[in-house]
Formats: structure tokens, sequence, C-alpha cells
């Protein structure tokens, strides 16, 4: 007999003593991160707060350069500043990686003196070049290159090794911070789950974690290494010519300072202009979708009059757009010009008398470009930074003609990068309305969706759209060539080769059938593609293979897109009721989610058969 297996005392005793050890464990971290002292409902408030402020002020502290304007919409939501009470608590997160961190630190000092140490020995080089004779310059140029190979290779080791700890560094903070989190969760009470959505508490545990965890590591670092090498150029160019660096600092700031609020300007009426837009796009897509009613009163005329002043408006403000944003390319594009001639002249003159060599003067413009780079590496999105998650961030939605039926209320979905996310709801659920929410085809009225963290209100809503790829449960074509409707989904379609419409086809499993038709690519499809048959539309194989290694948010209507998801969300009375994997909803005899399947006509017998059981 195995006492072990066996009720008793000593079994008793054994799962005692293994729960015992099970607290200490989680108390231990608890104790690392210095939160044991407090309930869920406070870490719970701490890190839902630190995380939204974060995210509010890294989106909303940001100034887009120019071709990211006419994205401002004002909402109700202010941006709230970081206090001091929340970077202490961030500190306290941080603090048992203090000697990573510190490491990291260091060898962001080193690495970024290596970066702004280049400029002054090209400036050397150069020098060497115009100066020396034929027979010292071969020597001096081998001894100056070592030396400055030397330098780089070891700037280089240093930024590996910075990258390295900081990333290890974040993932053990996240680390650290799920387990406290994970474990408070599990010993409330029975009525904390009942005021808490399930679908809240995974946010928490998987987004908001990993944002603090990012602002503590990654942000910090690329904050400090910007602010430090910008600082460190400024100094560089005062040490090379203290003249020419006052004359620079004359000149620019202030020229900076037109172009930010010319640019806010900007970006207001390129705002109105898109509410304008949408407001013309709103009254045509109701008459049309209402034209029986609208013949049936003979309103065509009214109609058309109606829509031709609301097209108006949208040209008038176009236009006032297009000649402000002409101008301020033409204007910011010619003040870089002329600053830069002006340091060229400048600096001309004190070549002429002798106050300052080419080589300086060649490393003063390196340096002012690289605290251009710099400064503006902090205050740039750039799009090959994003990795794709999405979150629908405690977002209220109703569309504009009805105010008054909400459709969102505070609704919070995480979509990790790389995932498959099927949401599932009853008909007039919402389904839709998280996609056009993220192709900003409308904006919330309260809360944010992000990529990455970033407020996609932040971003160019063409370039948003450009970057995310949409399949229509009934795909529509237009009345042109299958080769053209293939290429409108380019970002640029007069740059699609003939080969790119090919491979596209075959990765869509279109390109045989395509051929098999007299003209092929050539064939000119009918109205909303009448002339393909309903089998050939059907490319869910190639949409299940394209689907890999893309975050990818799916409005569900086939069992198989459901199974295969990495998380079934379920939409319900404006919020995520249920989300978690196909296999353990169908497991809650009285979830939503059960009760969805069980009415779908897409189940075969032996399907129903099983839900049954």
């Amino acid at each position: 007999m195995d006492l072990k297996e066996t009720p008793g005392a000593f079994h008793n005793n054994n799962v005692a003593d293994v729960e015992i050890r099970y607290q200490e464990t989680v108390t231990a971290v608890e104790l690392q991160l210095q939160t044991s002292c407090k309930t869920l409902p406070a870490i719970w408030s701490d890190l839902h707060e630190i995380s939204e402020k974060i995210c509010r002020t890294s989106t909303n502290s940001k100034e887009q350069v120019a071709e990211h304007s006419g994205t401002e919409v004002k909402t109700n939501d202010k941006p709230k500043k970081i206090s001091t009470d929340d970077f202490k608590k961030l500190l306290e997160l941080a603090y048992p990686e203090r000697r990573r961190l510190t490491a990291a630190m260091s060898f962001l000092i080193v690495s970024s003196a290596v970066t702004m140490s280049a400029p002054f020995f090209l400036g050397k080089v150069i020098d060497t070049v115009y100066t020396n004779s034929s027979a010292d310059f071969s020597a001096s140029l081998t001894s100056l290159c070592i030396m400055l190979a030397g330098v780089f290779l070891c700037g280089g080791a240093a930024n590996a090794a910075r990258i390295y700890l900081i990333q290890i560094s974040g993932e053990q903070i996240v680390r650290n911070l799920r387990a406290s989190l994970f474990s408070s969760i599990l010993r409330q009470e029975v009525g904390f789950f009942d005021k808490t959505r399930t679908g809240e508490l995974i946010n928490r545990l998987s987004s908001d974690t990993g944002r603090v965890g990012s602002v503590l590591t990654d942000n910090m670092s690329d904050g400090l290494r910007a602010v430090a090498q910008a600082g460190a150029g400024v100094s560089m160019m005062f040490y090379v010519s203290p003249s020419l660096a006052t004359f620079v600092l004359m000149i620019v700031p202030p020229m900076a300072g037109l172009a930010v609020i010319y640019g806010r300007y900007v970006r207001s009426i390129s705002k109105q202009t898109q509410d304008a837009l949408a407001q013309a796009t709103q009254l045509a897509e109701e008459r049309i979708s209402n034209l029986r009613t609208v013949r049936a009163f003979g309103k065509e005329l009214t109609e058309v009059q109606a829509y031709s002043e609301k097209v108006d408006d949208v040209f008038k403000l176009a236009k006032k757009e297009a000649v402000l944003t002409s101008g301020f390319y033409g204007v910011t594009g010619l003040s870089g010009n002329m600053i830069i001639l002006s340091v060229l002249y400048k600096g001309g003159l004190l070549m002429g008398g002798e106050h300052m060599t080419v080589g300086e003067l060649s490393a003063f413009l390196m340096y002012a470009f690289w605290v251009g780079i710099s400064i503006a590496e902090g205050l740039v999105l750039r799009p090959e930074q994003l990795k794709g998650a999405l979150e629908f961030h405690n977002v209220s939605f109703a569309y504009p003609t009805r105010k008054d039926v909400p459709i969102f209320r505070n609704l919070n979905l995480s979509l990790p990068a790389g995932s498959v996310i099927a949401v599932v709801g009853s008909s007039g659920s919402g389904k839709s309305t998280l996609v056009s929410l993220l192709l900003r085809l409308y904006d919330p009225d309260s809360g944010m969706v992000t990529v990455d963290g970033h407020d996609i209100r932040d971003l160019n809503a063409y370039w948003l759209r450009s970057h995310i790829g949409t399949v229509s449960q009934e795909p529509v074509l237009f009345s042109c060539s299958i080769a053209e409707n293939i290429a409108y989904g380019a970002i640029d379609p007069s740059q699609v080769t003939s080969e790119d419409i090919v491979r596209a086809a075959q990765i869509a499993n279109a390109h045989d059938f395509i051929n098999g038709f007299p003209k092929g690519f050539d064939t000119v499809v009918g109205e909303k593609g009448v002339l393909l048959s309903e089998n050939e539309f059907l490319v869910q194989e190639a949409l299940e293979r394209l689907m890999q290694e893309r975050t990818v948010l799916v409005i569900a209507h086939r069992l198989s897109t459901i199974q295969n998801a990495d998380a079934v969300a379920v939409l319900d009375q404006q919020h995520i009721v249920e989300c978690g994997r196909h296999a353990q909803l169908l497991t809650n005899q009285n979830g939503l989610f059960r009760k969805l399947m069980e009415k779908q006509a897409f189940l075969n017998a032996d399907q129903k058969l099983a839900l049954a059981k």
C-alpha cells in the first residue's frame, strides 16, 4: 500500500506540506517585488493606472513628422502624466534587476561614447589626408584607421551587451510581475470574480504586465540613449567650434518651434477634412442602403444635392489642407537647406581665418546631423518597429447616428503579436464594429485601440490601413480584369508587375482556375464578380496559410476557423464575456459560447451529438 496515495494522516500531512511550500514560494516572489502587503485591488489599480499612463504618455507626447499629419483627434480622455508615486512603483519593480540594469546603463554609456566619437576621428582622418606630406601620409592614416577600428569594435561589443542585458532584465521583471499578480488573483474571494470579467483579468496578465516591463527596459534604454547622444553631440559641437555651435543654436530652435506650431495647425485642418469625409460617406451609405425608400418618395434630386453639399465641404477643406501641406513641405525643406548653407558659409569664413580646419568642419556637420537623428529617434514611431500586438483598451463606442445605442462599453481585448483571435457573438453584438475601429473608419468615443502600445489615432490613417490586410466574407470585385482586381490591394498598384500578380494568385490558390479562363488574368469580371463561381471564391486554405506569423482578428463563421484559433473571444452585452481556447469554452455548460455553438448550422450531426453529450 502506498501511504502517499491513500487518504489518511500521512497523506494529509504530505498535502499540507506541499501547500505550505507552495505558499512560501509564492510569498517569496511577492516579497521580492515588495507587493505582498497589498491586496489585489491595490495591485490591480496600480498596474492598470500605471499601464494606462505609460501608453497615453508615449502616444500623446510624440510630435509626429509631416507624413503622419492628419491624425490629431480630440477625445474625452486627457493625457495622463506619470506621477512621482508611479515612478517609485516602477523603480520598485525594477529593483531586483538593479545589477543587470546598472551594467546595461554602463554599456550604454560606452556605446554612446563610441558612437559620438566617430565624427571626431573621421574629422582627424580628413585633416590627415589634407595636411600631411606624402611621406607621413600612409603611416598616419594607417594608425588612425586601426585605432578607429578598435574603438568601433569596443562600441559594437558594448551595444550587444546592453541589448542582451536589457532584454533579459525586461523578461525577468515581467515574469515576476505576472507570477505575483496571478497568485494574488487566485487568493481572491469569489465575489471579486463576479465583479471582474475574465477577459479583463487575462488582459492585465498579458498586456499590461508586458507594457510595464517594456517601459522599465526598452523604452528607458532607448530614451536614455537618445538623450545621451543628443547631449554628447551638442557638447562635441561646442568642443569643435564654440562660435559655430552658438550660431547654429541661435537659428535652429526658433525655426523648429515654428515648424511644430505650423504642423499642429495642418493636422487640425486634416482632422476636419476626415470628419467631413466621414459625414459624406455615411450619408451615401445610408441612402444607397435604403434606395427603395428614396425612390418611393422621389427624393433622388434632394439626396444628390445633399451629398453634393457634403463633398463640396470636403473639397474646400482638402484644398485648404493641400495649400497648407505644400507650404509646410516647401518651407521646412527650404529652411533645412538654408540652415546647412548658413553653417557651410559660417564654417567657410572660420576656415578662411584659420580658426577651423576642413576636418573640424566635417566633424561639426556630422555631429549636427547626429543630434537631429537622436532627437528624431525619441519622437517618431518607425513602421519597422511594429510587431503587430493589438489591444482594445477600455473602448466605448456608439455610431454617430445612434448615440443612444452603445455598441461597446469599456471593452477590453488583447491580441498578442502573431496570434489568431476569433471573435464570435450573436447578430448585432458588434463583431464587425471591432474591425471598423481597427481600420479607423470610426474612432472610439472613449478608450483607445493600440498597435504595440501606440494609439492608432496618432498614426496616419492611410499608412495604418495600407499595413492591414482585410478579407471580407464575400469579397467584392470591381468590373475590370482579374489582374487589376488583384493589384488593387497593393499600396501602389501602378508599381505591381505581372510576376507579382501571378505570385499572389498562386499563394491564394487561384492561379489554376484563373488560367482556365480564355483570357486568363485579362478576363473581365462582372459586377461584384458574378462571372466567378461560388466555389472559386473560397480560398480558405490559402488564407489559413497566410495567417501564419501574422496578428489576425477573425470574425468567425466557420468551425475550422474557431478550432484553429489561438483564442476565441465571445462578444455579448457590449463586452467580451468569455475568452479562451475552443475546447476550453465548450466545457462550460452554461457559457454563451457553448450556446452559440449549439445553434450554429455549420455543425454536422456528429459534432452536434458530441455537444449534446
